[in-house]
């Protein structure tokens, strides 16, 4: 049986950070030379009381109004995020709720980071598949900004909040390929957040600053760039060609690149590695930032919208995230 998105719609908080505010932290860095490394100039970030099911529900909705979406017709929920409103239950119950959607319907939670939105799809691909499902509504939702020091300057110039609904049943306007997956956890501490899961409740209280002033804690995200760097690198390339060889194309064959959007010095790096022509890689992070699962359907979105997918159009996307975990998939317009 065959799958396709039927459609897609974002949602991003209306607070934003601008990097003309983030330098008046920090003044060693100027706003040209975060725009120029990493391509992005604003990103949106969540108030205090505004959850990633928040932004969920938000995209949700636009979804139902944009596409005028029969709530009824959805018989299956998936919730992907690691900003879960709490330890139990499960996310995905409470969007349910605060959404109206029948009780007769599934819906869990999927605990991924950036690759997530590619193997969420392949799992509501797999119940429309096994006939498990009829219509499946995926929606990702991010709020890393609650979890990074406010000195952090590194990943607070990367990352955004954000959210994504993604509507997938049989028939649509891009059918769903082949998938190709990944996981090495090896990486694991190398993007993390040690304490509030079972393994550590509470807090470590061991901050502690490097001579750059860069903050290490236990409490907050950690990332390890270099290593994270080196990892996007040596995966993706190999990534996509599996991909491509999966659905029996070539990278030639591929009318746009949508990848995961992590910013603008990893993009390029990969784009020339994989000798990918500028015009066929898309970019949409500079009023974003990195929004973790979200940034591929909220360039999907983008490039419907400004008309750089076009009918026909066979789309590669893959992401690479933390755990390590990466997966791929090529869509057909």
């Amino acid at each position: 049986m065959k799958t396709f998105i039927q459609g897609i719609s974002y949602y991003v908080p209306e607070k934003v950070l601008t990097n003309e505010e983030f330098v008046k932290d920090f003044p060693e860095w100027t706003v040209e030379k975060i725009t120029n490394k990493l391509g992005i100039k604003e990103r949106h970030i969540t108030t205090e009381d505004e959850t990633a099911s928040d932004l969920a529900v938000k995209a949700a909705e636009k979804l139902f109004e944009e596409y005028q979406i029969d709530k009824n017709s959805i018989d299956f929920l998936i919730f992907c995020t690691q900003s879960a409103d709490y330890i139990l239950p499960t996310t995905a119950c409470v969007i349910q709720n605060r959404l109206g959607l029948d009780v007769t319907i599934g819906a869990l939670d999927i605990n991924l980071g950036c690759s997530g939105f590619v193997t969420s799809l392949s799992v509501a691909k797999g119940l429309i598949v096994s006939g498990s499902a009829k219509r499946v509504l995926l929606l990702t939702a991010e709020t890393y900004s609650k979890y990074m020091h406010p000195r952090d300057k590194g990943n607070r110039t990367i990352f955004g909040d954000g959210a994504a609904a993604t509507l997938i049943g049989t028939e649509g306007i891009a059918e769903i390929g082949n998938f190709t997956f990944g996981t090495d956890g090896t990486g694991a501490e190398n993007l993390i957040v040690k304490t509030g899961g079972a393994r550590h409740r509470k807090p470590m209280n061991d901050l502690v600053f490097d001579d750059f002033g860069n903050p290490h804690s236990s409490d907050y995200i950690y990332m390890n760039g270099t290593e994270i760097l080196n990892y996007t690198l040596d995966r993706i390339p190999n990534l996509a060609y599996k991909v491509l060889e999966s659905n029996g194309l070539t990278i030639d064959d591929i009318d746009l690149h949508v990848f995961h959007q992590a910013n603008k010095y990893i993009a390029n790096l990969q784009r020339r590695k994989l000798k990918i022509p500028e015009e066929k890689y898309y970019c949409c992070f500079e009023n974003f930032g990195n929004t973790v699962s979200s940034t591929i359907p909220i360039a999907l979105k983008e490039a419907i919208t400004d008309g750089s997918i076009k009918k026909e159009f066979k789309v590669l996307s893959v992401a690479q995230g933390l755990g390590y975990t990466w997966g791929g998939v090529v869509l057909f317009f």
